[in-house]
């Protein structure tokens, strides 16, 4: 017995030795997050500086310190704050909170001597050009002719500089003319009004052309096609009132532009935009009269989006002809997307060209997505993951936990300041190397931050390495509901990865909470299925909640549609009752019925979901594909339309 508690005596005391670093390290970090707060209240009385001063987060505190002493601060102190926090975010925030204080306080020298150059942000730049005004009048002058020119308001940081640009002659009726039209095709009436009234008097007739257009847009027929000093008014004018028209009656826009456009004085990328848009509103809306016209132009036009609408409206129609022209007559980076090959592929079999239609599979096989796996599908092939095994350099394995971002990064974790620590992290990531940034994906995959990792593949462009852009998840977790529902666990892993990127504390903008991102009123609704309380908003961020309510809400998208992924994934995007509606207008087959989806984003999720899946599984199979489908023969081979829909 004796032995027992001198053994238990000595585990605590080697025990209490150890933590006291740790509470030593917990005891500072409180008092970083003590200050930190004070120094945001401006409460300066309250911060230790000697428990802080050597801090890795001491700059965090001096940054609020320096920004209360701005405009009168020495521009040498900004300066050398700037230099020496140039790999953290706050070197940036210095320099912009300097040029807004300075510039207001009219300290132009100062922003100068702070500046590096066209700083980012309206406001910012206002200052900036009004500092040149005098040092480099044409630079000013430029600059401040661009920021003139929108049909937005500007901020009251642009009153000094437009209105010494206008006293100089830079913003004259030319210009005042040009953000009138600019502010009427944005919607912003008044600020059309007031431009108006400082119009001179020599542009009195392209003035009464915009009132009369205002009232009636047909009447651009009948307006003069010169207007103001010179014709310098035509162009603006037709613009705003083509953009107008076009949006309110696509058929008779193209009407008349069929009349005035040879007679006005448009340069071609003005012409282009008109053009452009009466392609796609006429496509769009499907206007049967302008048809004709759409195919005429779209060569001309050569834009990538136009043609992608009438190829998807050939499919629509089944004229595999048309999908075959327009295809081809695609841009080149377009064109050879997985996607337009497949497609081609596709409309060349029913031509009977097999050969050009394999060729076509061939190319879009080699591409890892939907559409890629599609055409490898066609082709009875394997699936081209493209996977580049995800390494790093060892040495900087080694060092990435003392990089000085990575540790502010995770100081600013343990203060509960995950905002900040996620600008230290990636603008570490911008900066980094190709080699520094694989080991910080490495380390933050190491850490278990999966989010983060995910994020860090993206910023870094990390496109190959699926290991770290697929990551192993809470897979436990999604195993264990995935069997208790009965739904591939990968295909759960799959919608998480589309819906959160693995960010379990992520919000959407109409408020879908989570990995799986669930609505409140989704989740309250499945919680009552299954007997379960319904967990609070706060409760949806918790993984395991998450994934069981999300598992079991797509459980009842696929018994809905009879096991169909393509549905049930399309109604946990958009919502059952619309998949409904599309299935009873739908085409019969599984790839037709993808394309046909009207809403882009949720076209774009049933593809990324379902390829995510072969991702996923492949990966549990150290990237070998063999055996792995995307879709089952009933899929690949129903019938997509209202049989889909169980019957309940």
């Amino acid at each position: 017995m004796k032995f027992n508690y001198l053994r238990r005596g000595i585990a605590l005391t080697i025990a209490a030795m150890m933590s006291l670093p740790i509470m030593a390290s917990d005891n500072v970090d409180q008092q970083m997050r003590k200050a930190l707060e004070a120094a945001r209240s401006k409460q300066w009385d309250r911060i230790d500086q000697d428990a802080i001063k050597d801090h890795v987060l001491a700059g965090y505190v001096e940054y609020h310190q320096l920004r209360n002493r701005l405009p009168h601060l020495d521009t040498g102190v900004v300066n050398d704050f700037i230099e020496r926090y140039a790999d953290s975010p706050l070197s940036g925030w210095m320099r912009g909170v300097a040029e807004v204080s300075y510039g207001h306080a009219g300290r132009f020298a100062s922003l100068l001597a702070v500046s590096d150059g066209k700083p980012r942000g309206t406001i910012r730049q206002c200052y900036y050009y009004t500092a040149l005004l005098d040092r480099e009048p044409a630079t000013a002058a430029q600059g401040g002719l661009d920021l003139w020119l929108t049909g937005d308001s500007q901020p009251d940081a642009c009153d000094d500089l437009f209105a010494t640009l206008r006293t100089r002659g830079v913003i004259d009726g030319r210009a005042i003319w040009q953000r009138q039209m600019l502010a009427w095709e944005n919607g912003e009436d008044s600020l059309a009004r007031y431009l108006s009234r400082s119009l001179p008097s020599t542009w009195n007739n392209a003035q009464a052309a915009f009132e009369r257009l205002q009232k009636n847009y047909a009447a651009i027929t009948q307006i003069p096609v010169s207007l103001g000093p010179e014709g310098a008014g035509s162009a603006p004018l037709f613009m705003a009132a083509m953009h107008n028209f076009t949006r309110a009656d696509t058929e008779a826009a193209l009407e008349a532009w069929r009349k005035v456009g040879p007679h006005v004085s448009l340069d071609l990328s003005q012409r282009h935009q008109i053009e452009h848009d009466l392609a796609f509103y006429s496509m769009v809306r499907e206007v049967g009269n302008n048809k004709g016209w759409v195919d005429d132009v779209l060569p001309r036009l050569a834009d990538g989006d136009l043609l992608e609408l009438r190829v998807r409206r050939a499919l629509a129609q089944r004229n595999w002809n048309e999908v075959i022209h327009w295809v081809r007559a695609m841009p080149q980076e377009s064109r050879e997307s997985a996607r337009w090959q497949y497609w081609l592929g596709r409309a060349l079999a029913k031509q009977g060209n097999d050969q050009a239609s394999r060729e076509a599979y061939a190319i879009a096989a080699s591409q890892r997505d939907f559409f890629g796996f599609a055409a490898a599908d066609r082709l009875n092939q394997p699936y081209n993951l493209n996977l580049a095994r995800a390494t790093f350099n060892e040495s900087f394995r080694r060092q990435v936990a003392n990089w000085p971002a990575v540790r502010r990064a995770e100081a600013l974790q343990r203060i509960d300041e995950p905002g900040l620590a996620r600008s230290e992290w990636y603008g570490a990531v911008a900066r980094a190397s190709e080699e520094e940034a694989k080991a910080l994906a490495d380390y933050a995959l190491s850490q278990g931050r999966y989010a983060t990792l995910v994020q860090t593949t993206i910023t870094a462009k990390q496109w190959d390495a699926l290991d770290w852009r697929f990551p192993k998840a809470y897979q436990d977790s999604f195993l264990r509901w995935g069997e208790t529902t009965g739904v591939d666990p990968f295909l759960l892993m799959g919608i998480a990865r589309r819906e959160s990127a693995f960010n379990n504390e992520a919000i959407s903008p109409v408020g879908a909470r989570g990995l799986m991102q669930l609505m409140p009123g989704t989740a309250a609704l499945v919680s009552r299925q299954i007997g379960s309380a319904n967990p609070s908003l706060e409760g949806l961020f918790d993984p395991e909640v998450n994934i069981r309510l999300g598992s079991t809400y797509i459980r009842d998208m696929l018994k809905r549609y009879r096991g169909n992924r393509l549905a049930a994934t399309a109604a946990y995007n958009a919502g059952p009752g619309r998949v409904d509606r599309w299935l009873r207008e739908s085409p019969d087959e599984f790839d037709l019925f993808v394309e046909s989806i009207p809403f882009r984003e949720t076209r774009d999720y049933v593809q990324a979901v379902l390829a995510y899946q072969v991702i996923f599984a492949s990966l549990a199979k150290d990237g070998n594909t063999q055996g792995i489908a995307m879709l089952t023969k009933a899929e690949r081979q129903g019938e997509y339309d209202a049989s889909l829909m169980a019957r309940n």
